[in-house]
């Protein structure tokens, strides 16, 4: 059986978010200049821009895996001969509060965001067979974010986002019982987040595209050395990859 490259996979992952994040976005700023022929400049961001906080709620998809970090007895195992975590996709929906700290700074939360997302692990047995198995997560986040703003530009704003977040998964299997080859995964995490973005300023609403990073900080495995597809893995981080849009207003 011919082993999965990861690193390729991760590029054309990234490729086609950013590729499709560019298009949409293209055609976001065309629709909002043609919109603005032979009106003021900045017309709509001035009535946006009095305001010092507002609300709205965000739509995404998400793309994550887990970076895997093997245990020291890997190497001497017997039965798994390949181990690689795969990307699985998934939704967001939040609710968004922003407060504005000046001209460029913003201090922005969602609270609370509903996540649903899927990671795959693909075992490659040394009699060469292939076993999958799948993770299915339902999250509760509160993620932080503070976000520094670009001066306007015929309504149009570019930003850039950093934060975290603390993450809860409803559906966490670390309290399972029966369990004869399962993964068991930790429920709460912390997570690192950045990413970049803009602001186009509609006479009703600010639509924000979002493209977002985010990066486990613990060790969200639960491991048994009893279980056989566990006991070869040390640490499991979480990864991903998040195309927003937020409407706000």
């Amino acid at each position: 059986m011919r082993s999965t490259n990861y690193g390729y996979l991760f590029n054309l992952y990234w490729y086609k978010a950013l590729t499709i994040f560019t298009f949409i976005l293209l055609t976001i700023l065309s629709q909002s200049a043609f919109s603005q022929r032979g009106g003021g400049a900045n017309f709509n961001f001035n009535a946006f821009n009095k305001k010092t906080y507002y609300f709205g709620i965000s739509l995404g998809y998400n793309n994550s895996y887990y970076r895997i970090v093997h245990d020291r007895s890997f190497i001497l195992n017997d039965t798994v001969k390949i181990l690689e975590s795969a990307r699985g996709p998934g939704f967001n929906l939040g609710i968004v509060t922003n407060i504005k700290f000046g001209e460029n700074f913003d201090f922005r939360f969602n609270l609370p965001t509903l996540s649903f997302a899927e990671r795959r692990f693909e075992y490659t047995l040394t009699s060469k067979e292939v076993q999958k198995r799948k993770v299915e997560s339902v999250f509760i986040d509160f993620p932080i974010q503070f976000r520094y703003k670009s001066k306007p530009y015929h309504d149009i704003r570019a930003f850039v986002i950093f934060g975290g977040k603390y993450s809860i998964d409803l559906a966490s299997n670390s309290r399972a019982r029966q369990a004869d080859d399962l993964i068991k995964i930790q429920r709460h995490d912390f997570l690192l987040e950045y990413g970049v973005g803009f602001q186009v300023f509609f006479p009703y609403f600010i639509l924000s595209p979002e493209i977002k990073f985010s990066h486990g900080l613990l060790n969200i495995h639960d491991r048994n050395a009893g279980l056989i597809y566990s006991r070869v893995i040390d640490r499991l981080l979480a990864r991903g990859l998040t195309i927003s849009f937020h409407f706000e207003g």
